[in-house]
Formats: structure tokens, sequence, C-alpha cells
């Protein structure tokens, strides 16, 4: 990983702070109030007052303790009413079950924003969920927007201000990093400094009570600092208000995601840590594909995509160009390149004739392109001029080991300008450290993208390809259901759901859609009785299913709500009447929950 090039500058930095955006309150405020500052040592409170003043944002800071008439020599005030000025952002750092009173003094002061970053919400249970709720009850009628809870805060390293408990405040640069992980943030911001990477905006978002994925891709895809988006993920949230947002701004700037809960392990680990749902990972990754949004593995290559998708143009296919002084790392980088979707490019008969003019007899006359151990700089140059103008490559990955004969630094000097005709991009790959250091920061300096394994260049030339074949399909039109009818069926209950402020569609409901648009579903009906499950039963056909139907249970197997393989009248009587017994003793209203009969063997039924 190299450097990410600050953008910061006056003319640039001024037309941050005059921006007029819903959430700049988070990221340029003038007035904050600090309530549960204290000067306790090793305390949220006390971390983050320091943070604040540490790094000066122009604006003025508050502190608010009922208890301390100063805090670190600064004048302390009981309640915010009693702060002489308006007060455009509060952050909370008091314990979770005072949180709901102060929300109410911030909003009758006329409060713009605020960060919760108090935890002890979603995430411990019922108990949690319910201050959540009430909090969330005084914040949508109001015009306050609300940050976490259960968060580490916000930096804006241009501005200078960190409303974190960070231990530092993030190096100013083009990526916009957004975590659900408090924890997480703190070693990237680690990380960062080790590799020099700067930020436009660092959020933790915590449990997106307010506001989420949506707003702040909206906010930082309009922010004139941020050249890339990046973001850890662990629950999807108002997944509408997500895709509509990274559908509009990738098509700007590119969106890379790394999402947690791939395995049943991760997503159990991921809920008791957010108190929120994963979700399905296959439909995720397809939305992800189809709004435009790059989803990747690890933290590295979380990182290294942002940074070479601001460096460097997009790869129209996935066919790649090798030319190294060695032959086992060219081996690598195309096992690499081959598990990963991508494909060595066929070199073209000019584009052979060439490199046999240029190279010595024992090339290795096939890609990788193996100029060998002695290649000069004026050797690489060479070959690369020929292999940048084949037309049957997509992009260049150059490696170069530091051999006896080798000139690192010259050889960077001399292919620096060089690039793709068609555009493609240019990776490269100067492996070791000392000796080749001086190189690889000039080839930095070019724009050229650098990697110290060439295995994990080739990963990221399929990553890129990838992310420009997901731009493409936003310019794709899905086709229309043929029957008209059943389309507008599909639209009014979607249009249903979301009128009832739901997040999630009944099975049912989900059959109907999916059928509306041609897509084969089983055979399903309602009943609310244990006769009517029979008769259901009945007019389908042995064997059958009978499951919960309802609008606010979603895993039904946790409640005893599914019963599969029932082969007659008497086992689907049992089946009903288990079913609302269990659900009885769970819900107030077990009327409102009834069992569904679908045919046997429905994949994707829960």
């Amino acid at each position: 990983m190299t450097s990410v090039i600050p953008l910061r500058s006056d003319p640039a930095h001024d037309v941050l702070r005059t921006r007029r955006q819903p959430l700049d309150v988070f990221f340029n405020p003038q007035a904050i109030a600090l309530i549960g500052a204290t000067d306790k040592p090793t305390s949220v409170g006390r971390r983050l007052l320091w943070n604040l003043i540490s790094s000066p944002f122009g604006g003025t800071v508050y502190p608010i303790n009922p208890k301390r008439s100063s805090v670190l020599g600064i004048k302390a005030y009981a309640h915010l009413a009693d702060v002489p000025e308006q007060v455009d952002l509060a952050i909370i750092a008091i314990p979770a079950p005072a949180v709901p009173m102060v929300i109410r003094d911030c909003i009758a002061a006329g409060v713009k924003g605020a960060i919760v970053v108090s935890a002890g919400f979603r995430e411990i249970g019922a108990a949690g969920i319910a201050l959540e709720e009430e909090i969330l009850s005084l914040v949508r009628p109001s015009k306050m927007r609300l940050i976490g809870p259960n968060c580490l805060g916000v930096m804006n390293p241009h501005a200078g201000f960190n409303g974190t408990f960070a231990s530092a405040i993030a190096n100013p640069g083009n990526v916009g990093f957004i975590s659900q992980s408090g924890a997480l943030c703190t070693s990237i911001l680690d990380w960062s400094f080790r590799e020099n990477v700067g930020f436009s905006a660092f959020v933790s978002v915590g449990s997106m009570l307010d506001v989420g994925w949506g707003d702040l891709i909206n906010y930082l895809g309009d922010d004139p600092q941020t050249a890339s988006i990046v973001i850890y993920m662990e629950s999807i949230g108002n997944a509408r208000a997500f895709l509509s947002a990274a559908r509009e701004v990738a098509f700007t700037k590119p969106i890379i995601v790394i999402k947690a809960g791939r395995t049943e392990a991760a997503a159990a680990a991921a809920a008791s840590h957010t108190g929120a749902l994963t979700g399905s990972d296959e439909v995720l990754d397809a939305a992800f594909r189809r709004c435009g949004v790059l989803r990747v593995d690890t933290i590295d290559d979380l990182f290294n995509l942002s940074e070479i998708l601001a460096k460097q143009p997009r790869p129209k296919g996935n066919r790649l160009t090798i030319v190294t002084n060695a032959g086992g790392p060219g081996v690598l980088a195309t096992d690499a390149l081959i598990r990963n979707g991508g494909e060595l490019a066929v070199l073209s008969p000019a584009t052979q004739q060439a490199l046999n003019a240029c190279l010595p007899a024992q090339w290795s006359h096939h890609n990788p392109i193996d100029i060998l151990g002695d290649a000069t700089p004026e050797r690489y140059r060479q070959a690369l001029e020929v292999v940048s103008q084949d037309p049957n490559s997509d992009g260049l990955l150059v490696i170069l080991t530091p051999q006896a004969m080798t000139d690192p630094y010259q050889t960077a000097a001399t292919i620096q300008s060089l690039r793709p005709v068609d555009g493609g991009p240019m990776l490269a790959s100067w492996m070791g450290q000392e000796t080749i250091q001086p190189g690889e920061d000039l080839l930095n300096q070019a724009g050229i993208f650098t990697l110290p394994y060439p295995d994990t260049a080739a990963r990221v030339f399929t990553q890129m390809w990838r992310y420009y074949r997901n731009l493409r399909s936003l310019y794709e039109t899905p086709a229309f259901a043929e029957e008209i009818a059943q389309a507008e069926v599909a639209k009014t209950l979607i249009e249903r759901v979301r009128s009832d402020n739901r997040m999630l569609m009944t099975e049912l409901e989900s059959q109907m859609v999916l059928s509306a648009y041609g897509i084969p579903t089983v055979v399903s009906q309602t009943a609310t009785t244990a006769a009517a499950a029979v008769t259901c039963a009945q007019a389908i056909g042995y064997p059958v299913v009978v499951k919960l139907w309802s609008q606010t249970i979603t895993h039904k197997t946790d409640v005893g709500g599914v019963y599969l393989n029932l082969a007659d009248d008497q086992a689907v009587q049992a089946a009903f009447e288990s079913i609302q017994q269990s659900v009885a003793s769970i819900s107030n209203d077990p009327a409102a929950f009834w069992g569904d009969c679908a045919a046997h063997g429905a994949p994707g039924w829960l």
C-alpha cells in the first residue's frame, strides 16, 4: 500500500466549509456541547474533550457536567440550556438509560445533530431496544439528525474536527471511510498512519438508529474532498436507502464494501455486536452488483481498491498482460489471476514479432512475458511499449525483482510515463524492501499503483474489472413482466409493505411478487384455522409444509413455526395446533399469526 495524496487546499477547504447539506453539522460544526465531559483519567468523556480541543476546527466546545465547574481547565455547564450560544452539535457520552432525557433537551434547544457514542442499546437485548425506540420516537418528528448509538464518533480531517475517542485524528486525504465497528475504526486509523493513507471523512455509525448508509453515501458523493467511499458493513439497515444512494453515487465515485457475516458463525458474532441481522449474503451480493458497488473480502483489498480506482482507469475486460524479469513471480500472478476470474491476454502475432525483435532469444515467447533476470531499464521500456499496443490486452502488470543486474529506480524512471493505448490500467509490483523503495515511490508519484506481491496485484486487477462490470450493469434495463396487470400487482404489494413501515415482506407476498415477473414459485395457501389448513393441504396435494405466517417473525424455525414433509390430514392439524400454541407463548396477540400450507420441497422457505 502506498500513499493517497491529500487534496486539501485553502480554496477547496473554503468550499467544504460553505457547503450546505443536511449532514454538514456532523462534519463542520461551529458550537459543540460535549455531554458527559469529564477529567477522569481513561474515561471516554475525557478523551473526547481532549480530541476536540487538540485538533482545532474553528468552533467552540462546551463541556456539560452538572458535577464540575470546569473540565480540563475549560468552563463546564450543568445543563445544555445553560450554554450561552446556540449549539449545533451535541456529542453524548453518558450511561444509556439517561440518553433519552438528554435527547429531549437537545431537541428543545434546537440542536441540529447528535452523536451518541454511549453503548448499552440494541446490542444488550430487549432493554436496549426499548431505549432505542424511545429515542427514535423523539428524533423522528424533530429536525435533529442522530449518528449512533454505540459508535466511535466522526472525524473531518480536512477541517481539523475530531469528534471521536480515538487516539489521534486521521491524516487528510480523499477516502471517505464509514464503519459499523468502532474498534475496526481505531485499527484502520493505526494502519493508515503506517501506510500514509489519508481520509476526507472518518465515520463510525454504530447501530444506525437514524443516520444510515444511504445518508452518508449521498453526503460523501457530493463532497468535493472525497474521491472514493469505503465501507465496513455488518448489517445493511435500510436497504432501499443504501441501494438508491449507491446506484447514484457509484457512477462518479467508487464504493467499495467489506461486508461481514458471510458465514453463520460470523453472522452470529455481528448480531451480538451491533444487535442487527446481517441479511442474506447471496441477496446482498446480487444487490451490490446491481447498484455498482464492489464487494471485497479483506481490509487490504478494501483500501487497495480505493486507492487504485482513484489513480487508474478501469479495465474493460479481464485479460491481463504480465511483464516480469523472473519466471516464479509471473507464475504466482497467473495463478491468482485465473483463480479470481481473470485471463492471460493472448499475444497477437504482431506483438510476438515485435517482442522477438527487441528481446533476447531466450524470452518466454508467451504471456507472462519473461524478459529475463538481466533486464535493463531499456529492455523494460521496449517490451512495455510493444505490449501496450496489443488490442488483446485489458491491462498491464509489471513485475521487478531486485537481481544483481537490476536497477529498480532507473527502470521506474524509464517506464513511469508509459500507459496502455486503450486506456486500461497499469499496475506494478516492485518486490523487495529498501533497494526498491525509491523506484516504487517514483511510480506512485506518477500514478502507477504498486503492490509488494504480484499475486495481490493480479487479484486487484480482477476486482477492478468486476467493478467496471458492475458499473456497466447500471445502464442495463431489466425486462418488464409480460403481463402489465401482474406487474401492477407487484407494485401494489410493495407499496402496501412500505406504507405499513415494514422492512420485510411475508413469504406469500414475496411469492406474489416473484410470480408477477415470471419466476416460478411453489403453490401456497393461507389458513386461519386447523380445519382450513387441512382443506388447503388436500387441495395442494400431499406431502406439504405447514409454517407460520407473520409480518414480524422472520426466523420461524426459532419459534417452532415450521413443520416439513407432512403426509396426511392428522399431521397437518397437529402441526397447525402446535404452531398456534408456540406463537401464543411468545405473543400477546396469537390471533395475529396464521399458518401457511405450501407444497413440499419448497427451497427458500424459512
